[in-house]
């Protein structure tokens, strides 16, 4: 049985649809590690430091996931942690496409690593952290799409009241 598994991503912000995935996931799996990429090509609104605050006290009643960050390929994190199975999301068909080519090339990397797909559920399906942070540039509600304290989190950093 599989009692660990990695869940990475950027998480700027972590999104309802995440936490869903990180919720499901927990009811699957002994540990959930929420590991947090400290991506330097992204244009980033949350600092690394700000984005694992925000989803351990998100993550606070879910007593078997594990927030983290890590640098680098997730294939070395992986193997760090002795854990050779993530979990990716998966919204659309393009999401989907994606995932499976970095899947092949993570398995060429690391051939023992098991790739799981969540499909989102079906209220996230349309729901990025892209899209969140464009409505809040303009003024739009967020509260809908992410949890409270992320989504004011987002207000301050737009400095909307």
């Amino acid at each position: 049985m599989l009692n660990k598994v990695i869940y990475p991503g950027t998480f700027d912000p972590l999104t309802n649809g995440h936490l869903n995935i990180i919720t499901r996931a927990a009811k699957l799996f002994d540990n959930v590690i929420v590991a947090i990429a400290n991506n330097y090509n992204k244009k980033l609104l949350f600092s690394l430091n700000e984005r694992i605050y925000l989803a351990k006290q998100v993550t606070l009643h879910i007593s078997n996931v594990t927030i983290t960050s890590f640098n680098g390929l997730i294939v070395d994190f992986a193997r760090y942690k002795k854990i050779n199975v993530i979990i990716r999301g998966i919204r659309s068909t393009f999401d989907f496409n994606y995932e499976m080519q970095l899947a092949q090339i993570n398995n060429q990397l690391m051939p023992k690593l098991e790739n799981i797909f969540m499909f989102s559920d079906k209220k996230w399906i349309n729901l990025s952290s892209t899209i969140v942070k464009e409505i809040a540039y303009y003024g739009g509600n967020i509260e809908y799409f992410l949890p409270k304290l992320i989504a004011h989190a987002v207000y301050k950093k737009f400095n909307i009241s």
